[in-house]
């Protein structure tokens, strides 16, 4: 395949005007002789990875089955995100276990590729549980991880902690080597988190949702964060989570090398508002709001690509730092950045088209026109 003309996001995170070339399904120096695509004035850039959503069109990561899984991934490839680490929310270990061993067994021969798995739940605080069920809420336990990591096939690349919690430093310090272990859910205080992130916590899990404010005498998990250099925090910018003022705001603090933006999508998001679930729990859909009966917020109802566009169109972040934040930056986070996440030679052929309106225009997967 070559997209011809194209203005490119490259590996220098900028758009550059030139050809993209893909050979059996990756990026090469060389064409093949298959099919050839006019890029003039379309933006190129990387296939997007959501490594923090729940699910979509009807369905949740969290039913466990193979047409859940297999629902998701088509819906997302048809919307530009074409890597997924579904979330996981709070439950019993054995239903964790059935979710696991389903991910497992998926064969990625359709829709956007399961790449990993975010372990949402079930180590958080009940005070800040949000949408998660607090029946189902665990303290750390290292060989539940080790169970249900075995049980997903080594998938699980993110696992969500409140450091508060007893246990907790324990089992940062046990996994850090293993997975990306994320600050979530959490009251945590500055000393609690700056603590959490020296043990190996790298992460931040829907910066400034569920967890203390950004307070000038108390900066909490938001100020320890961003006194850890090496850590990314999350941001859902479905324009509900989080106000576009504090969304520039965390860009400026923490810089588009260390934001991921995350969809937190739930199952109705492709489809009209309604009454759906959550973890078990009824969810109120109104436009781009998701709510329990209560009033909190569960979750959002848009996709990664709808974030990226409102990040850009609405909250006025540069197009090339809303790019870096939802296709490279989410690919390093779960450690697949070797082969997805940015359009350089070798890597995975994948690749979205969007006109000047960030309208999508094409979907490339492996090289193969999808839209």
């Amino acid at each position: 395949m070559i997209i011809k003309n194209a203005k490119v996001f490259s590996k220098d995170y900028k758009f550059e005007k030139k050809d993209i070339f893909i050979r059996n399904g990756v990026f090469s120096e060389n064409p093949d002789n298959g099919e050839s695509i006019d890029g003039s004035g379309l933006y190129a850039i990387p296939g997007l990875t959501d490594i923090h959503f729940h699910g979509c069109r009807g369905y949740d990561f969290c039913d466990g089955t193979e047409e859940a899984i297999s629902a998701i991934a088509d819906y997302q490839l048809k919307n530009g995100i074409t890597t997924i680490a579904p979330a996981t929310m709070t439950f019993e270990e054995e239903h964790l276990k059935r979710i696991m061993e389903t991910a497992k067994a998926h064969q990625n021969t359709g829709g956007a590729e399961l790449v990993g798995i975010n372990m949402e739940g079930p180590f958080i605080s009940a005070e800040k549980k949000g949408a998660q069920n607090p029946r189902f809420i665990h303290r750390p336990d290292l060989a539940m991880y080790r169970r249900l990591q075995e049980a997903s096939g080594e998938l699980i690349k993110l696992v969500d902690i409140a450091p508060e919690e007893e246990g907790s430093m324990e089992f940062i310090e046990a996994v850090k080597d293993e997975v990306t272990v994320s600050v979530a859910h959490t009251t945590a205080d500055y000393d609690t988190a700056s603590e959490a992130f020296t043990k190996g916590a790298g992460q931040v899990t829907h910066l400034y949702n569920a967890m203390p404010p950004f307070l000038h005498r108390a900066p909490g998990v938001v100020g320890a964060a961003f006194d850890h250099r090496n850590v990314k925090v999350e941001l859902i910018c479905d324009g509900v989570h989080i106000h576009p003022s504090v969304v520039r705001a965390a860009f400026q603090l923490f810089g588009d090398d260390r934001v991921i933006l995350i969809s937190d999508s739930m199952m109705a998001t492709g489809l009209e508002d309604g009454d759906y679930s959550l973890g078990g729990q009824a969810v109120k859909v109104t436009g781009p709001r998701a709510t329990l009966k209560d009033g909190t917020i569960a979750g959002s109802a848009t996709n990664l690509m709808n974030c990226m566009r409102t990040a850009v169109l609405k909250m006025r972040i540069p197009l090339e730092s809303a790019v870096r934040a939802a296709a490279v930056n989410s690919a390093k986070s779960i450690g697949i950045f070797d082969r997805y996440g940015s359009i350089e030679d070798g890597k995975v052929g994948n690749v979205v088209l969007l006109d000047q309106d960030l309208n999508l225009i094409s979907v490339i997967q492996k090289g193969r026109k999808i839209k």
